[in-house]
């Protein structure tokens, strides 16, 4: 009988094809051994952020710390051998380690021996936590003036006769030409690479903290990294694609906050039109409703002067604000949002305005640049500002450069290792049913919706300049960021006008969308993970945006598991509702585990005093045998490499596809 394999022309094709690169049996088999050697290693590390909001050392500290992950592995290793003092201290060098090193420099007294004995330990630290990785992928992370060297040390046997002599020769060689300090750093590089294989970030980099910048400097510094586009980040992608309404936005939140740094320091971008535009136009304006906030010592720093000019600032860009969106919303009538159209409901004589048939008092409406007869309208001086601002943005070298990382590793969700990780909510009527959005001309729910979105919001980048592609993305970019029950906003209404005006806080409301009721119900995560087709027990939704109300008794956990909420407040505006600095995720091949941490103090007292961020860690979710490579969907691809080779080794037998030894 002739059990001899037919192929399709397809499949010939593409076994051919696979051929040039695998040309003999050999060749193919040693590829099929190593592919099955990865399958059966175990399943690396995730780690989940999400809501930095712009505290970079609070997020660097716990980037480099992986969330605990780094503590745990020195205590599995050397528990029993080294003081708490001193883990502590080889700790805050993997962390910080030029900045430990140049302290350890200025206080050792035997420094070469310093260098040896902590070379020996990162090198084991190395050794044991590679385990889970082949020597290929460990290389990948080592820097390429020190691979030879990292390699032969961590994988050279210490015990015993001339390999023994050939690694102490190694270590004192480095000492001796003066490179310690340079493969010290290269090492703790690889151990934070190792500890912790791949990161998401669940969303909003940027806004309230000091340098959103610096936060994706070290992002773009990461290996394995992904990206879920929160609320404040579609806004500065909105900004950098030319957005005059989002840049308007950027600006306003960034004054209110005091938080200019990222604007002035971290992307060169000069507030003097706007400056000297509202020192002229607002100069005899009332600008009570426009105080800056300032915390902490900030107020210190300022002259009232300084805080006036401030005042006149966020006055005068947000009037531009409220008359860019409402240009949005005439223009763009599918977006449902007539009812935030406001300049043009206020009584200029007796200072009121009309919401819904009540008549409200204003707190303000001392608005020199807005023409109660076309309320909507920019001067010609706004126009010019605005104009000028967004031309800053787009001409911006560092924030292009960081806003293409962001749109190139980053989507509004995504399915990865049986989880369905996005910002905001999946929008849901009050029945629990899926909301359906008419945007773009077509009924779109769910999965379906966000795929449309997310290809829309790239239009807003990508597109033609002055193309009505290019406009209708970014005009969708501010929807996302503001729109009634966009999914990565998550409400009615942005109440931004009323919390500026109005006394009467019943009309602050921004009422939150009915996903947030309905995650509570395990049956209706289950439901949102099979429109994504995700399905079993240790699948998971997570999500940032809402921060969690520790203070309250709040949980991150909800849906009996099946959902988890990881904004717990990194931001410091945020500390005082969550009352804690945030929530993270650890997800390895045991278990899921999840962090709560307490606020950061500062780089210098971690480098200086060896202080940690005080977390509490709770494993939440067990796995019943530990994973492998082979369960995750790196695994599937690599099983699908693994069935084509296969064939193709049945295609060399049997004649269908010829060796090539000449290769």
């Amino acid at each position: 009988m002739d059990n001899k394999r037919i192929f399709t022309e397809e499949e010939l094709h593409y076994l051919r094809l696979l051929a040039r690169q695998y040309p003999t049996v050999e060749a193919a088999g040693t590829e099929i051994i190593r592919l099955q050697a990865i399958l059966n290693l175990p399943k690396p590390t995730e780690h989940f952020m999400s809501d930095i909001h712009g505290e970079h050392e609070a997020f660097l500290h716990i980037l480099n710390s992986g969330s605990g992950e780094v503590k745990e592995k020195l205590e599995e290793l050397f528990g029993n051998t080294m003081t708490q003092k001193d883990r502590n201290d080889l700790a805050t060098l993997i962390y910080y380690p030029s900045s430990k090193l140049a302290l350890v420099a200025d206080e050792e007294e035997d420094l070469d021996e310093w260098y040896r004995l902590t070379i020996h330990r990162l090198v084991d630290l190395c050794r044991f936590v590679s385990t889970k990785h082949t020597r290929a992928k460990v290389r990948t992370y080592m820097d390429p003036d020190y691979e030879q060297i990292l390699d032969e040390l961590i994988h050279l046997v210490e015990e015993g006769g001339s390999r023994r002599d050939q690694y102490e020769n190694i270590i004192n060689t480095i000492i001796q030409i003066g490179q310690a300090a340079d493969v010290i750093r290269a090492i703790c590089k690889v151990i934070k690479s190792l500890v912790v294989d791949k990161l998401h970030i669940v969303g909003d980099i940027f806004d309230r903290g000091p340098r959103a910048d610096i936060v994706m400097d070290s992002l773009m510094g990461c290996n394995n990294v992904d990206i879920q586009w929160g609320n404040h980040d579609v806004l500065w992608m909105g900004a950098a694609s030319g957005s005059r309404t989002l840049v308007a936005t950027v600006l306003s939140n960034s004054i209110r906050y005091n938080n200019l740094d990222v604007i002035e320091t971290g992307y060169g971008i000069s507030l003097r039109p706007l400056s000297i535009f509202a020192n002229e136009v607002y100069k005899d304006t009332n600008t009570d409703q426009f105080k800056v906030k300032l915390t902490g010592t900030d107020a210190d720093q300022y002259t009232e002067k300084d805080k006036l000019l401030s005042a006149r600032m966020y006055k005068a860009i947000t009037i531009i604000l409220f008359k860019l969106e409402s240009q949005k919303v005439l223009r763009r009538p599918e977006f449902g949002m007539a009812d935030r159209l406001l300049l043009d409901k206020i009584n200029y004589e007796d200072k009121t305005i009309t919401l819904n048939g009540k008549v409200y008092p204003m707190l303000d409406c001392d608005f020199p640049t807005v023409d109660p007869n076309n309320p909507y309208e920019l001067t010609a001086e706004e126009n010019h500002v605005i104009n000028q601002l967004t031309d800053s943005f787009e001409n911006s070298e560092k924030l292009q450069k960081h806003i293409r990382f962001l749109y190139s590793k980053g989507g509004l969700y995504k399915v990865c290792n049986g989880n369905l990780l996005f910002h905001g909510c999946i929008p849901m009527n009050d029945d629990g049913s899926l909301m359906t959005f008419t945007i773009g001309g077509k009924e779109r729910s769910g999965k379906r919706f966000l795929d449309y979105a997310e290809k829309t919001a790239r239009k807003a980048y990508y597109d033609k300049r002055g193309s009505e592609e290019r406009q209708f993305g970014m005009d969708f970019l501010w929807w996302l960021w503001a729109g009634r029950n966009s999914p990565i906003f998550g409400r009615d209404r942005m109440t931004t006008f009323e919390r500026r005006f109005i006394a009467d806080e019943s009309t602050w409301v921004e009422p939150k969308n009915a996903y947030y009721t309905y995650y509570q119900d395990p049956a209706v995560c289950d439901r949102l993970l099979k429109e994504f087709g995700l399905e079993g027990e240790h699948c998971h939704i997570i999500n940032g945006h809402v921060p969690v109300k520790v203070r309250k008794g709040e949980s991150p956990i909800k849906g009996g598991g099946k959902l988890i909420v990881i904004d717990g407040g990194f931001s410091r505006a945020y500390q005082s509702t969550s009352g804690i600095a945030g929530y993270t995720l650890i997800y390895n091949s045991r278990h899921y585990r999840i962090v709560s941490h307490q606020p950061f103090t500062s780089k210098w007292n971690a480098v200086h005093k060896n202080e940690d961020i005080r977390n509490d860690s709770e494993i939440f979710e067990k796995l019943e045998t530990r994973m492998r490579i082979r369960d995750t969907d790196e695994g599937a691809e690599l099983q699908d490499r693994v069935d084509m080779l296969m064939m193709l080794l049945d295609a060399y037998r049997s004649g269908a596809v010829t060796e090539d030894h000449k290769k």
